[in-house]
């Protein structure tokens, strides 16, 4: 009794299948899948195949990339607006010079420009004899 629903099963579904085949419908089905995989195996090949997935490690990954790039990077841009969302990105910059001053900002600066990936400024300065005055670097009181 089993062995017959199940044949019967298998009856229906390649009469179905037959049926969408010659509507084109599995065709353009696994036309899609094969494109799908080739989009896939050039991803993981490092090409980036989808726009704003760079990054991404397969086809689906970019996809999710992509996504979230589209809707984090606007959605904050428009609850601003342009011009909000701008000054935002100005103010980061301009808050530790204000706090430092622009002498102490200046010398940190020089001790960065010293760091290697090996040595930090601080330990590259003292070998090299150069002064760094970190007492240009105390924040100002408000």
């Amino acid at each position: 009794s089993s062995r017959l629903e199940c044949s019967r099963g298998l009856v229906q579904l390649t009469s179905n299948w037959q049926f969408l085949a010659k509507r084109g419908v599995v065709a353009a089905m696994a036309s899609g899948q094969e494109k799908r995989e080739e989009l896939d195996e050039k991803a993981r090949q490092g090409e980036t195949v989808v726009p704003g997935g760079t990054g991404g490690k397969s086809l689906e990954a970019q996809e999710h990339l992509a996504e979230g790039r589209s809707r984090g990077g606007q959605t904050r841009r428009e609850q601003l607006g342009t011009e909000g969302y701008q000054e935002m990105g100005s103010k980061g910059g301009q808050t530790r010079k204000e706090q430092m001053g622009t002498e102490g900002y200046q010398e940190m600066g020089r001790k960065g420009g010293l760091s290697t990936k090996d040595k930090s400024g601080e330990e590259r300065a003292e070998e090299e004899g150069i002064d760094i005055d970190e007492s240009k670097y105390k924040t100002r009181d408000y």
